[in-house]
């Protein structure tokens, strides 16, 4: 007997454990037939036959969206369901998170056919015993079954239809399109490693860019990186295999150890999309891909480089999401806004946002113009490349093969009647003499620099050739940023610490014996991690008539920062451990990003 069929034990269940009230049973049990009937027609108008949409009363009970009996404020979803069930079956519940799964477990132990007709997914071997995720808690038989025919012992666990469902479609459908991709070679292939090449006698084939099966497998790709929120894929070439790497949160994780032979195809197939030059293999080239998921477009940010075993492609996703935000929700404190929001209504200078590689400048800046953009303004961009396209902005990509550089395009760009100018960086003393001269000239500037902190963006400006006079008359003000990884929200919890064990990190301790801070316990969702999403961490300073007289002076910048300090900057120490206390981040994500004093 399937439980998950029985209504009475169901809908039993579900009162017993404080899910469901009594007026909502009864609401589920006079409705519930013209419900499954709506759900199975709307799956119908999506193309899903009928003899694949096997709706239950779980299905049922969730698309009704009822507010949880012992907490109204969150709806009752198909995992507290499956849980109550899992408990009362004395079965452990497991959420499957694909990026802790095996490729070869999930998709070589069980037929396709047979996993998805019974829904099964084997997730793990332990000490010779084979770990399952089922839905239905009732198929001993059939786990006997697997058993005989692995001889192997089983251990059930149950786990939801939908998180089985996908787990099945992703591995299974990137798994056949890599294994039908490699099959279709005939064989081995030449090696076309870039330091050790292997020659082999008679002819091999390699697999088109325009192959369905590689077709199949990077789009498979993409959708599981979008859907893990990464924000970069790594494809690294080794010896014997292909590694793909994602990097979410900042952190990368290994998704897949592909078949060599397979790699050269996939990193075609991505050159193709970016309008690359498929035969070139031994210069580095960088390309851009537009792409729709879930009915939002996004950008991807192709590079290539010939590396040891061949040509290693990094792809960053720059999502429209996060990217364009309110000034006020990317992680500014009250007076920081104040300040950063005096830089955006500027007539004209040059406000600069400093900080490493990944530091999330350009979601600063994109977001700055996104906020002032209007029909009235003209805002003309200068990119190396391009991150993301957008209507409403004029951009323009540096290229260098042809001579269009930051210096040479600043030198034309003040005929096309700009109003705000984005410079994607300073890097030399032509591209700064261009950016002062339109500052001087009534035009507001946006730039980056590599610095470490604010107010070194004015001793870099110096550097590069910028009289003090002039970065004084022209210089709003510097911002600079870090991204530190934010507390999971559902698994946070406090932890007492002792003052004595946060002391030599130049964080501004209270004075007491103990504070009570915020970790993450970690979870299903943040996948044991304690950590979900990013916020900046920031220092800001506006030019002040003291700041501009001691720049003239020529003055060190330390006396610069501690005069800013005074009149009120933040640093990135402080800022840190404001967002510490405040719960957002952990004391030693602070230590990480800003280092020890």
């Amino acid at each position: 007997m399937d439980l998950l069929k029985d209504n009475k034990y169901l809908i039993d269940l579900l009162l017993r454990n404080h899910c469901i009230s009594a007026t909502q049973a009864k609401f589920i049990v006079e409705h519930k037939h013209q419900q499954a009937q709506k759900l199975a027609l709307k799956m119908r108008d999506q193309g899903i036959d009928r003899s694949e949409q096997r709706l239950d009363l779980v299905d049922v009970i969730v698309s009704f969206h009822l507010e949880k009996a012992s907490k109204p404020e969150d709806e009752l979803t198909e995992e507290d369901i499956i849980q109550v069930v899992a408990q009362d079956q004395n079965l452990p519940f497991k959420k499957l998170d694909p990026l802790e799964l095996d490729l070869e477990i999930v998709t070589k132990t069980i037929p396709q056919n047979f996993a998805m007709r019974h829904l099964i997914v084997p997730f793990a071997i332990k000490n010779g015993v084979l770990e399952v995720a089922v839905y239905a808690p009732d198929v001993n038989s059939l786990l006997e079954d697997i058993e005989r025919a692995n001889q192997v012992k089983i251990k059930p666990h149950l786990a939801t239809k939908s998180n089985i469902k996908k787990v099945l479609a992703e591995f299974f459908g990137f798994q056949t399109s890599i294994s039908e991709a490699q099959d279709s070679l005939g064989g081995p292939s030449v090696d076309i490693s870039n330091l050790e090449q292997l020659i082999k006698i008679g002819s091999t084939k390699e697999i088109s860019s325009s192959d369905k099966n590689i077709k199949g497998a990077v789009n498979h790709m993409f959708n599981y990186a979008f859907d893990e929120r990464a924000s970069d894929i790594h494809i690294e070439p080794k010896r014997e295999k292909s590694l793909v790497r994602f990097r979410i949160d900042g952190v990368l994780h290994t998704i897949y150890e592909l078949p060599k032979v397979v790699h050269a195809a996939m990193v075609s197939r991505i050159k193709f999309l970016a309008r690359l030059d498929i035969a070139e293999k031994r210069r580095p080239q960088d390309g851009r891909i537009k792409v729709e998921h879930h009915g939002q477009e996004a950008e991807i940010r192709v590079s290539t480089v010939p590396v040891s075993f061949g040509e290693k492609t990094v792809l960053r996703i720059l999502n429209s999401e996060v990217l364009f935000q309110d000034i006020a929700d990317i992680g500014f404190n009250e007076r920081d806004v104040a300040v950063y929001r005096s830089f955006m209504e500027a007539p004209h200078g040059i406000m600069l946002v400093t900080g490493p590689t990944g530091s999330g400048k350009s979601t600063t800046l994109y977001s700055t113009l996104h906020q002032v953009a209007s029909p009235e303004i003209n805002i003309t961009t200068v990119e190396d490349p391009v991150e993301m396209v957008f209507e409403e902005f004029n951009q323009i990509s540096v290229q260098n093969q042809i001579d269009v550089t930051f210096s040479t395009i600043l030198r034309n760009i003040l005929r096309q009647d700009p109003d705000i100018i984005m410079i994607g960086e300073i890097r030399d003393n032509e591209t700064a003499a261009h950016a002062v001269q339109a500052a001087l000239t009534g035009h507001l500037v946006f730039s980056t620099l590599h610095t470490n902190d604010a107010v070194t963006a004015i001793t870099r400006l110096s550097e590069l050739g910028v009289q003090p006079f002039l970065v004084a008359s022209t210089m709003l003000g510097a911002l600079a940023q870090r991204l530190v990884r934010r507390i999971c929200p559902e698994c946070q919890v406090e932890v007492v610490k002792a003052v004595t064990e946060l002391q030599g990190f130049g964080f501004p301790l209270p004075n007491a014996m103990e504070l009570t801070l915020h970790e993450g316990a970690g979870c299903k969702k943040c996948r044991g991690t304690g950590y979900l999403g990013r916020c900046g961490i920031f220092e800001i300073f506006p030019m002040s008539d003291g700041i501009n007289r001691l720049v003239v002076e020529g003055v060190p910048a330390s006396e610069i920062q501690n005069v800013a300090i005074n009149e009120g900057m933040t640093t990135l120490k402080e800022d840190a451990w404001d967002k510490v206390m405040a719960g957002v981040t952990t004391f030693a994500e602070a230590v990480r990003v800003t280092g020890a004093a």
